[in-house]
């Protein structure tokens, strides 16, 4: 039995359920474009990484996809907002008998393989472990304890989560990755190289 465990969570990319920020700009064939690009990205990162593996879908489990049923175990995710949801992906991790569990987005084009393998050593001498994100939330959690109140009283998806999340944990043993940027607005991609393709319809 292996002792860690990664979650990802992803939505179903579906046009115009995906990047919703980021398809006010370039629109919704682009934002699934890109939104699609980016989960093959990450499970890129994530197959091979040494660790039990879970994809947490948003509205349905697909069971021919790109995350490979070999390797990913593929769940539902359950909770009215992101809070609920994470909480309930930790919660089946740590009653399967994992004893240190990382949760990921699926947006993270900054992100790889040696990113997460160091995170799992940062747990290993630590009870947290925070991914700080440049916009003020988080891109990666991790722990060795089902933790609720990291999930309770959060403003998700605003400047306000990273902070609120270590103030819970401010008397707590916590490690702190390097600050990354993920995928919300065009902003945030416009300047990175593998994503011109997607962006030649709105480039002067």
């Amino acid at each position: 039995m292996k002792k860690n465990l990664l979650l990802v969570l992803t939505r179903n990319p579906e046009l115009g359920k995906c990047k919703t920020r980021l398809a006010a700009t370039v629109g919704d064939q682009a934002a699934l474009d890109i939104y699609t690009f980016l989960l093959q990205h990450t499970v890129n990162l994530t197959q091979n990484l040494p660790v039990e593996k879970w994809v947490f879908y948003s509205e349905e489990i697909w069971e021919d996809d790109m995350w490979d049923n070999t390797i990913y175990r593929k769940h539902l995710q359950l909770g009215l907002d992101l809070g609920e949801r994470m909480q309930h992906a930790f919660q089946k991790g740590f009653e399967a008998g994992f004893e240190q569990v990382i949760i990921i987005g699926s947006d993270m084009y900054h992100l790889s393989q040696s990113d997460l393998e160091h995170a799992f050593e940062q747990l290993e001498q630590h009870d947290y472990v925070i991914g700080p994100a440049e916009d003020g939330g988080y891109y990666l959690l991790g722990m060795k304890t089902l933790t609720p109140k990291l999930f309770k009283n959060k403003k998700w998806g605003t400047d306000s989560v990273l902070l609120d999340t270590l103030n819970n944990l401010k008397s707590e043993n916590v490690a702190l990755l390097p600050e990354r940027n993920d995928v919300d607005y065009y902003e945030d991609i416009k300047d990175i190289a593998a994503f011109a393709p997607f962006l030649k319809h709105i480039k002067q």
